[in-house]
């Protein structure tokens, strides 16, 4: 199998993307996981532009990472300034990486606009450059900027800038495509021209040793991951990208898709099969970092990667895996589910029951009463795609074995807002009262459900009452605050409980205020992650009760 080296630039390119911003503690935890995950090198920052690169570096000095190894980027040397007088390749150099990346331009309309200086000392600030980095000791990557475009303009200066570099030493030379707008065909035969050229150039210069050749892609035009694969059909053995493709405007090469690709399509090896499930996993752990989610439809490690909807589906997917699965879940850390909807059949929901807890492969009744329910509940605005606690809490009552842990009484919320300098409304806070009876008590040795004839001869109460207020910033806070203290004497669990995703949706737009509301609430306890759902023309309605499901599944799922 073809070793492929793997090379992130997520702490540095991926930074770049609107709406991250990672602190040093934030890098170094990236850094640790990916260096478990079995990258190779790793492209940490600019030391010479900022403190908290700096300290990054400092950081991995005293402790350094297991398998990869440190990058640091910087730029050639300026123009006119020999190599070993420029402070800010200095600055890279001196950072303690043992690998060191230098940008410089092979596009000749850049080099003389761009740099405002010839094309011949242009050649000159890339040799002198990696030739200075070789001098000290250190790995050194060119990385070539804006190659396809120059390679496209002026294919001969193109190749000797690259040529310059694996003259003077250049460990590797990276093939740029810094717009993102070079299409797979391009890329393979403009990287197999170069590796051609370099390959011609060893023949002819004894002691010329061969570079690797590397890929660098960006996916404005949508083609990030496929240009790299098509770069490694090209002869590239060296893939950069970042985790999720983070990136400036539409981002990078996806190198975790890549890896999987090259890993499972191309007899090729990146991390080896037993890192390759990590992959999900690892996508998850920066993607949190970053203070996002994991994009639901991402290739190999997205939640609805491995996702069956439609019932025909679902149906040949118990017999045969493979038919609609283009490769095995498991080898990449995700796993297949069902998604009961409208369009579900009967194979998607015994699938997705199973996976609740629920066997229903001999009830074919309850199936198809579940179904009918489901069909007729999503015509009202009803989802159960993302509301798993909703659709478990659905079957326990068809199957009539369901007993709610406790009934409203009466709810009220109250908006309060005091402002003295002007019409608009500023920290606002809610309050709210609730009122509900929970059957039984926690005390029974019959468990909660003493009732009747059982709680008279234990001395139980059938039933108590509960009054909470709660506070919070918000409605559904204020509501999600009195509903644990009314049930905390009862059912200590709540606390384990924690909402973690709040989303809103309007039906019917075009009715404004008076549209149905659809609320989808996420909650996590220390086993995983569940959703439920509320519909209803009032939004704090459909609020309480997908918060009540919320509560009521999680409780059902620990056998409260």
């Amino acid at each position: 199998m073809k070793k492929i080296i793997t090379y992130d630039s997520t702490l540095r390119d991926g930074e770049q993307a609107e709406g991250i911003s990672l602190s040093l503690e934030d890098k170094l935890r990236i850094a640790r996981r990916l260096d478990e995950f079995g990258i190779d090198l790793i492209e940490g920052g600019f030391p010479a532009s900022n403190p908290k690169d700096a300290a990054f570096f400092a950081e991995l000095r005293e402790s350094p990472l297991e398998h990869a190894r440190l990058v640091a980027f910087g730029s050639t040397c300026k123009k006119d300034v020999a190599a070993a007088d420029d402070t800010g390749l200095a600055n890279t150099v001196a950072s303690g990486a043992p690998v060191v990346a230098v940008v410089g331009k092979t596009w000749d309309v850049q080099v003389e606009r761009t740099l405002c200086t010839t094309l011949d000392e242009n050649l000159r600030m890339i040799s002198d450059s990696v030739s200075y980095i070789k001098s000290k000791g250190l790995e050194a990557v060119f990385d070539a900027e804006h190659f396809f475009d120059g390679y496209r303009a002026n294919a001969g200066y193109a190749i000797e800038c690259v040529l310059a570099a694996a003259k003077a030493g250049a460990d590797s030379v990276d093939l740029c495509d810094t717009n993102g707008g070079t299409l797979p065909f391009e890329v393979e035969s403009t990287v197999r021209a170069v590796v051609e050229a370099l390959e011609d150039a060893a023949e002819s210069e004894p002691g010329f040793a061969l570079p690797r050749v590397g890929i660098h892609c960006h996916n404005d035009a949508g083609c990030a991951v496929a240009n790299t694969l098509s770069a490694v059909r090209g002869g590239a053995t060296q893939i950069q990208g970042t985790v999720n493709g983070y990136g400036e405007r539409a981002g990078n090469a996806d190198l975790l898709c890549a890896i999987a690709d090259l890993e499972l399509k191309m007899d090729c090896t990146c991390v080896g099969a037993d890192n390759l499930r990590q992959l999900t996993s690892v996508a998850t752990y920066v993607a949190e970092i970053c203070n996002f989610s994991v994009f639901a439809r991402s290739p190999y490690v997205g939640a609805s990667a491995f996702a069956h909807k439609a019932g025909l589906h679902a149906s040949a997917i118990a017999r045969f895996p493979e038919a609609y699965n283009h490769t095995q879940p498991e080898l990449v850390g995700n796993d297949a589910h069902m998604v009961v909807s409208e369009l579900a059949g009967k194979a998607s929901l015994v699938s997705k029951a199973a996976m609740l807890g629920f066997d229903l492969a001999d009830d074919p009744e309850t199936v198809q009463s579940v179904l009918d329910e489901v069909k007729g509940l999503e015509a009202q605005g009803y989802t159960y795609e993302v509301a798993d606690g909703s659709l478990a809490l659905l079957i326990a009552r068809q199957l009539g074995g369901y007993e709610p842990h406790f009934t409203l009484e009466s709810f009220r919320v109250i908006v309060d807002d005091r402002e003295d300098r002007g019409a608009l409304a500023k920290d606002a806070q809610s309050e709210a009262t609730i009122k509900i009876h929970v059957p039984g008590t926690m005390g029974s040795p019959h468990g909660r459900h003493a009732v009747g004839r059982e709680a008279i001869e234990l001395d139980l109460p059938v039933e108590r009452r509960f009054v909470a207020t709660g506070e919070g910033t918000g409605p559904v806070e204020a509501l999600d605050n009195a509903l644990r203290m009314a049930l905390r004497e009862f059912y200590p669990q709540v606390d384990d409980m924690e909402l973690i995703d709040f989303k809103v949706r309007l039906l019917d737009e075009s009715t404004g205020t008076g549209a149905v509301t659809r609320v989808i609430i996420t909650t996590r306890d220390e086993d995983g992650a569940w959703g439920t759902i509320g519909v209803s023309e009032n939004i704090i309605e459909a609020s309480w009760n997908a918060l009540v499901e919320s509560i009521e599944y999680g409780l059902m799922r620990v056998g409260a």
